[in-house]
């Protein structure tokens, strides 16, 4: 459930609105249980997004680092190569199984 949620500070180029809006979401689905939230709790699950997204735009501003700004494509080759490494180079489920 919590696939969205990455580290986003320290990175070349920054996180975008659309990563932490995505963490955001997340983050109150896990908190709340609600994948999809009812009618009757629509608007405060999405408050709730926007207050997350809102306090981690703020958290990730005013943070401060000596360390040098981590390469996007760097650490997405280190996290196939660790997916790799866990799940083995087999083809995803649903492709290549069955009668075409």
């Amino acid at each position: 459930m919590c696939r969205n949620i990455r580290t986003l500070f320290n990175f070349e180029p920054p996180a975008t609105e659309l990563e932490i809006r995505a963490a955001s979401l997340q983050f109150v689905r896990k908190i709340s249980g609600f994948n999809v939230p009812s009618r009757t709790n629509e608007a405060a699950f999405d408050r709730a997004v926007e207050d997350v997204a809102a306090a981690a735009r703020t958290l990730i501003a005013t943070l401060v680092t000596n360390a040098e700004p981590r390469d996007r494509a760097i650490e997405a080759a280190r996290a196939r190569a660790r997916s790799l490494e866990r799940f083995g180079g087999g083809a995803p489920a649903g492709e290549g199984a069955g009668p075409a």
